[in-house]
């Protein structure tokens, strides 16, 4: 029902092009305000004609809306206020008595009765003696018929789907019948013309010709292709229409990337100061999916020089064998080595989320440091477990990273000494109220071994640096010899405890206690620094700026560091 007030007439007279909307509801309902706004629209009126019709078109567009929620006794009262030359029409609407599901019947027929594919997740207020929203009533219908494509149910079709309204006794019934009909199977794969072998593209298959057909399988197996780095482009299809006794063919349209790729980069930390990095990856060579690079990284104190060959694996997206060659000369602080090593890695992502790598390198290492130098040669068998989950991004809010590694050498089996290294480092990160991150980190090493003075640099523990013990030089933290120069360590123990909180749109302020050492012996004294710094979220990631200074060591005085890379 509309009912005109004097202001109407009134403004009638003049012509106006956009008018505010103001909705009141009693008893308030802020949903029932939201979608009457939502179906009115802007209001706009370019003549009096147009004004007039405007009315007609609130008012019915206002009881609809209502009626969307359930509300089908509500009477709308409409005027105008305001000046001429801005207007605004006002909605006053009373809602009445809501309209009430009854009796609700949703049956599934056919095959899929009582499948997974079909366990409904129903809205919490769709229940007998709840308020009739048609949207809840919308989402099931839009929920069956998505489960129906999604696990290839293409033949499903509605037998019955009626909501009866009763506005006189406030009651609705839902009478919804859906025959499934039977499930489709995925059949066999063909691809588009290829470089790469039927056999290698086979073991990215997420399923086995015959399984019931699932878009997700469809989906992986798309991404799959596309994360192997040898395609720019990637379709699979499964086209229902195309199935014969309901087995669909799937079909796998592929783009070969281009082969090879150049990377230049570089950067600066105050633990190696400026550095350049060059890469080489050729990421396909042969049908078998093969691939191969080489990369080169130079600092003043660091310079380091390697190259792989790849071989995939099954699956190959999460599996691989990795031959590898690298040569290093690093000279810090007066610890001055040179080492080349060779040798092979397996790689495999296990379900659990572990990526798990089993190693075997051959290692030759020149070095001087204090009081000991000498060469070392050494067969280390090694095996890493290493798993990162966080909530994505080059700047995650929140997760975690773990990461343990045992390593070793038998004198006599080529190896020049005895050793076993056990290592392993946890970070854990986690965003409260949007602005405020708690960082943690935690790193233990131990080293055991008869003969010490015979382990090289490379295998010894050294502390302190924008990544270990802030406060402190790049490993200058470590048990020294009797010319006082640092000469490592057979344990580590280094940790973090860092807040920030975002006081700008990408910018951070950071406090932190950093806590830890490299020593010979687990009792021995361990060191603490305290600072703050600043984080800038760069669109390649964080840049840190950091002043800390060593609360065990004050006449270290203060020190700044710079870093840029994730948290985690």
């Amino acid at each position: 029902m509309v009912r005109f007030t004097p202001p109407l007439a009134l403004l009638l007279l003049a012509s106006t092009a956009w008018a505010d909307l103001e909705v009141q509801v009693e008893p308030a309902k802020r949903a029932v305000k939201e979608n009457i706004e939502a179906y009115i629209g802007p209001v706009e009126a370019g003549s009096r004609e147009e004004l007039r019709r405007l009315f007609d078109h609130a008012d019915e567009q206002a009881t609809l809306a209502a009626q969307a929620l359930g509300y089908y006794h509500t009477r709308n009262y409409l005027h105008f206020a305001g000046t001429e030359d801005d207007p605004t029409l006002i909605i006053k609407v009373d809602l009445g008595s809501p309209v009430r599901l009854n009796d609700i019947s949703i049956d599934i027929q056919g095959e899929g009765k009582g499948a997974d594919a079909f366990a409904l997740s129903l809205p919490e207020n769709f229940a007998p003696g709840k308020r009739l929203n048609h949207g809840d009533y919308e989402s099931i219908k839009t929920q069956i018929s998505n489960r129906a494509l999604q696990y290839g149910y293409f033949s499903g079709q509605y037998l019955q789907h009626q909501l009866r309204v009763n506005p006189d006794a406030n009651q609705a019934d839902v009478d919804i019948a859906y025959l499934t009909g039977p499930r489709y199977k995925l059949g066999e794969v063909t691809y588009s013309q290829t470089l790469f072998s039927e056999d290698l593209l086979d073991r990215f298959i997420p399923f086995e010709p015959g399984v019931p057909y699932d878009a997700e399988l469809i989906g992986q197996f798309n991404q799959d292709l596309l994360s192997s780095g040898y395609f720019n482009g990637v379709q699979v299809l499964a086209p229902a229409d195309k199935a014969v006794e309901n087995v669909i063919p799937v079909e796998v349209t592929l783009s070969e990337r281009d082969p090879h790729s150049l990377g230049f980069g570089g950067g600066f930390s105050t633990d190696v100061g400026v550095r350049t990095k060059a890469t080489w990856d050729q990421h396909w060579l042969n049908p078998q999916g093969h691939s191969r690079g080489a990369s080169a990284e130079l600092s003043k104190p660091r310079q380091e020089v390697s190259a792989f060959y790849q071989v995939p694996l099954d699956p190959p997206l999460t599996s691989s064998l990795r031959y590898f060659l690298g040569w290093q000369h690093e000279d810090i602080d007066d610890v001055e080595t040179r080492s080349l090593a060779a040798g092979a890695e397996l790689r495999k992502r296990l379900d659990s989320g572990w990526e798990r790598t089993l190693g075997l390198r051959v290692q030759n290492e020149i070095f001087s440091l204090g009081d000991d130098s000498g060469t070392s040669t050494l067969l280390i068998p090694s095996l890493a477990m290493q798993r990162t989950k966080t909530s994505g991004g080059v700047d995650p809010a929140k997760g975690y990273s773990l990461l343990f590694d045992v390593q070793g050498a038998k004198k006599g089996l080529i190896s020049t000494v005895d050793f076993a290294r056990v290592m392993g480092q946890a970070k854990g990160l986690y965003t409260l109220f949007d602005r405020h991150r708690l960082l943690g980190r935690l790193q233990l090493g131990a080293l055991a071994t008869n003969d010490f003075s015979n382990i090289p640099p490379s295998l010894r523990f050294f502390a302190g640096g924008d990544q270990s013990i802030r406060g402190y030089a790049y490993q200058t933290l470590s048990p020294v010899d009797s010319t006082g120069e640092t000469v490592g360590a057979r344990y580590l123990m280094t940790s973090t405890a860092e807040y920030q909180y975002e006081f700008i749109d990408r910018w951070r302020a950071a406090t932190f206690v950093d806590y830890g050492n490299a020593v010979d012996s687990p009792t021995d004294p361990l060191k603490t620094s305290v600072g703050l710094g600043v984080r800038w979220v760069s669109p390649i990631g964080p840049l840190r700026v950091d002043v800390a200074r060593s609360l065990s060591d004050p006449d270290e005085g203060f020190r700044i560091h710079f870093s840029m890379g994730p948290d985690l």
